[in-house]
């Protein structure tokens, strides 16, 4: 892409936290190609920490499209207020159809979106969306970068903030786990997205027998799946599910040997913090572009099934009931790859 010369940037993300993580790449290119541009970003209540995290993010606009911001009258004020900094480009890695009539309403002179988007004609330019990419990939691909080579892997960068690092000191030493502990993510708004949680338990004990120290993490919502595998797996596992922020929990995975997780965000939060991380795939597949890409990562998923994938996301429940995609891929299968790569960058 060309040098932008004091630009003003907007970006419009507002699909969930591991697709808002995943655009930062981007937006660290872009400051790149001209530090002095200013860039915003549009996004959801959920995610607007993650953005406020960028040392390269000038202003977040907190789109509550469930809340005071639902309807066409609400969202217009929204937009006549965005109008008002005038900005002279745009994009859109969220391809909805309200970011595109977003795009279209505050008509700014180049924007960018992808060629899948549900209103592709609301953008000048657009971008093709190659499924076989990874989605940081993609992304960059929006801004024009070349991306032919691993050029394209770029962490994702979120700054915790000194009090919440203080916070975390605290919460390890008060424990003892100065010399690393493993993660486990074990929630996923999508079901079928989530290994069993008798084969997350069977794994814990374990990893328990073995002396290691383990924390399930997760947000609130994922509090009661973390405190049942806790009860069962044993006094000693740790839940921090609810009791830190996104950032922070990044910030606790810094001091992880490796994290354990669904296809979910906690995958890109391990790539915040630069760790191991081992990702499981149930329903999903990783050729849909959301796989751990730092060199320590890796993934598993069972593929010798006609029916996976069943779904971009994932489904309340198995469509056909049997649920092998998570169910063949056993715990004895998932510790011997987490003992390889213990062994690998220990």
């Amino acid at each position: 892409m060309e040098t932008l010369t004091n630009e003003k940037i907007l970006v419009i993300q507002t699909a969930f936290l591991g697709d808002a993580i995943l655009t930062l790449p981007m937006i660290q290119k872009l400051n790149a190609i001209n530090p002095a541009s200013v860039i915003d970003v549009i996004s959801i209540p959920s995610t607007s920490g993650v953005f406020s995290a960028s040392p390269y993010v000038n202003k977040i606009y907190v789109l509550d499209k469930r809340g005071k911001h639902r309807g066409f009258k609400a969202l217009n004020r929204f937009i006549s207020e965005l109008k008002k900094n005038k900005y002279s480009k745009l994009f859109s890695p969220h391809r909805s159809f309200r970011s595109a009539y977003i795009t279209l309403k505050l008509r700014v002179k180049d924007s960018y979106g992808f060629d899948n988007s549900s209103f592709k004609y609301a953008f000048r330019y657009n971008a093709e969306y190659k499924i076989s990419y990874h989605e940081v990939r993609r992304n960059l691909s929006l801004i024009g970068e070349n991306t032919d080579d691993d050029n394209w892997k770029i962490l994702p960068v979120v700054i915790v903030p000194d009090v919440s690092k203080e916070k975390l000191k605290i919460y390890i030493n008060n424990r003892n786990l100065s010399k690393g502990f493993i993660a486990v993510a074990p929630g996923s708004v999508w079901k079928t997205k989530c290994y069993p949680k008798e084969y997350f338990i069977a794994i814990l004990k374990s990893l328990a027998s073995d002396n290691y120290k383990l924390i399930l993490i997760g947000g609130e919502n994922d509090k009661k799946i973390c405190n049942e595998i806790a009860d069962q797996a044993g006094r000693d596992v740790l839940v921090t599910a609810g009791e830190f922020s996104i950032v922070e929990t990044i910030g606790l995975l810094k001091y992880a040997k490796l994290l354990v997780t669904n296809d979910s965000a906690p995958t890109h939060m391990g790539m915040c913090a630069d760790i191991p991380v081992l990702t499981l795939y149930c329903s999903t597949v990783s050729r849909f572009g959301f796989y751990p890409y730092n060199d320590k990562s890796t993934f598993l998923s069972y593929d010798e099934l006609d029916c996976k994938p069943c779904g971009i996301h994932g489904y309340a429940q198995c469509p056909i009931g049997s649920f092998d995609c998570a169910l063949k891929l056993t715990p004895d299968f998932v510790l011997q790859k987490i003992n390889d790569m213990l062994n690998t960058h220990e």
